[in-house]
């Protein structure tokens, strides 16, 4: 699979996640050592400011349902193919009609006081445990589950869509789509001008990297226009300087848990094209106090408990149908297999792969899948070029839990790679570890979690129940660390519970008091 850094950073993916296929010759031959790396730096930052670019051209078609075909009649041939290819690309729509009509009764109340009330909006909830949303300039707003499952009440929602909405009056998506298709244009001419089809790829990667995303002063432009609306609203101005709180404390957490790969591709940061959360935070604060002077009970709408009832049992993190990590576990019930990372090494399941990390980044994996052709071993394909540094004398046949399989060693300046490539139905499953330094210890290890590499019988995928948002009722004696203990997530459960639910270190519960955690 190919490594779009887009697609990584993202992370929630197509909806068959890992399955679809790549060419065999998947990673470019002159950066091969890197295209782990890449991807493995750039999969874990949390996606923190929303409005992420979409490159459609590189959208899989429509593999899960999308929102139904009545609410989006009114569409052209040419903007419903592009919603479908951008749904799909997150995984489908997820289906849920009480959250929907409470973001719907939001939006209404949203367009009546904004500056443009004469246009319409379209709103899907995506099937995606990334923090993400976007619009695009026919008025088609797109919100991830994972956004949902962070805020914590209408007027952080209501922050979040009227955001999106300024870009939409503010022309941002039109002016972005102009650029994008320019850049394209340029790209092109160069390759015709050099007669070079790669420089003329990179040249177009690039561009598109740089001018999908909306600009610093598009991002707070649609910050100021955006919580006017929501105050204009009657919903509390502050919910935009909280939630991107959450925000940051969320990314500075995933950031921890994996700085040590953070600065591999400073360039590929989804950060460097969106303005630093603390400047967004006290830019939001002032926005917010030209409607109230100061945050407080009368300062509008949060409705917290109108929020709650609609998420409670809501899909949090991977969906199983589509693969899901527990801890150091990926399984996929619907392509019938599993693995078991060693330890140390934290996972994501992203649309082009399952990428890992340790927390010092001296160590990272990725399984994806290719097809090569019928009459290609394994051990040919390992040796075929599609990764530079193969020593051949470390090429390998084996077998694994019954699969065919080949084994071998790459080695660059840097970093040392033992790869993996095991035949699983028509499919070859490539599971690429990466090492600073590989030595005889860590290479067992690597060899050992190949080995888990198994198939998933019915039964045991039958078994398999996604993480939910539960809401509980706080009881007497329960404290935080309590509270938090019943989280059903890999680590830290008490900073992920505070963060969950918009509150500091030093928060005391109320008797009463309803809160969110994660389980089952």
């Amino acid at each position: 699979m190919r490594c779009w850094v887009r697609e990584a950073l993202r992370g929630q993916g197509a909806a068959r996640r890992v399955r679809a296929v790549a060419p065999a010759r998947a990673l470019d031959r002159r950066s091969g050592l890197r295209a782990l790396l890449a991807c493995a730096a750039v999969a874990f930052p949390l996606w923190l400011t929303g409005c992420a670019g979409i490159d459609l051209d590189q959208v899989s078609v429509p593999l899960a349902s999308t929102s139904p075909a009545s609410e989006f009649a009114d569409m052209s041939p040419s903007q419903r193919r592009e919603h479908e290819k951008l749904v799909a690309s997150y995984g489908g729509a997820y289906d849920d009609p009480e959250l929907k009509a409470l973001i719907q009764k939001v939006v209404e109340r949203l367009v009546a006081a904004s500056e443009r009330p004469d246009l319409k909006y379209r709103v899907t909830v995506l099937n995606s445990p990334a923090i993400n949303a976007f619009a695009l300039p026919d008025g088609s707003l797109y919100v991830t589950r994972g956004l949902l499952a962070l805020a914590n009440d209408t007027s952080e929602l209501s922050s979040v869509l009227a955001h999106e909405m300024a870009h939409v009056i503010a022309r941002h998506a039109t002016i972005r789509e102009d650029q994008v298709k320019q850049a394209v244009l340029v790209s092109r001419v160069i390759s015709d001008v050099v007669n070079d089809p790669d420089l003329g790829a990179l040249a177009m990667q690039k561009s598109r990297r740089t001018l999908a995303s909306f600009n610093r002063g598009q991002e707070l432009e649609a910050d100021a226009i955006g919580v006017g609306i929501a105050a204009r609203a009657g919903f509390d101005p502050y919910g935009a300087s909280r939630f991107l709180t959450d925000m940051g404390r969320f990314s500075e957490m995933k950031s921890t848990a994996f700085s040590g790969s953070s600065s591999t591709t400073p360039d590929m940061d989804f950060l460097s094209s969106h303005p630093a959360t603390p400047e967004r935070i006290s830019i939001a604060i002032a926005n917010a106090r030209q409607y109230a002077p100061a945050a407080g009970p009368s300062d509008g709408e949060r409705d917290r408990s109108a929020y709650f009832n609609v998420i409670n049992g809501m899909v949090f993190g991977d969906d199983p149908k589509e693969g899901f990590v527990r801890g150091r576990k990926f399984l996929h019930p619907k392509l019938g297999f599993t693995f078991t990372a060693p330890e140390g090494f934290s996972l994501e399941n992203t649309s082009q792969a399952v990428l890992g990390a340790t927390q010092t980044g001296r160590e990272a994996l990725r399984l994806d899948a290719v097809r090569i052709p019928g009459d290609q071993s394994l051990a040919q394909y390992l040796s075929s070029g599609w990764i530079d540094g193969v020593e051949i004398n470390t090429v390998e046949s084996l077998t694994v839990n019954g699969f065919s399989a080949a084994t071998a060693v790459a080695r660059g300046d840097q970093w040392s790679f033992r790869m993996f490539a095991i035949r699983f139905g028509s499919d070859v499953y490539r599971l690429i570890f990466a090492a600073r330094e590989l030595t005889p210890e860590l290479d067992k290890q690597f060899r050992a979690a190949a080995d888990t590499f198994r198939r998933v019988s019915s039964g045991e995928a039958d078994t398999v129940k996604p993480l939910r948002v539960r809401i509980v009722q706080v009881g007497l004696g329960d404290n935080v660390e309590k509270i938090a203990g019943k989280m059903q997530v890999p680590d830290r459960p008490v900073e992920r519970f505070l963060i969950l639910n918009g509150l500091d270190a030093n928060a005391r519960l109320k008797y009463g008091e309803k809160v969110k955690i994660i389980a089952d």
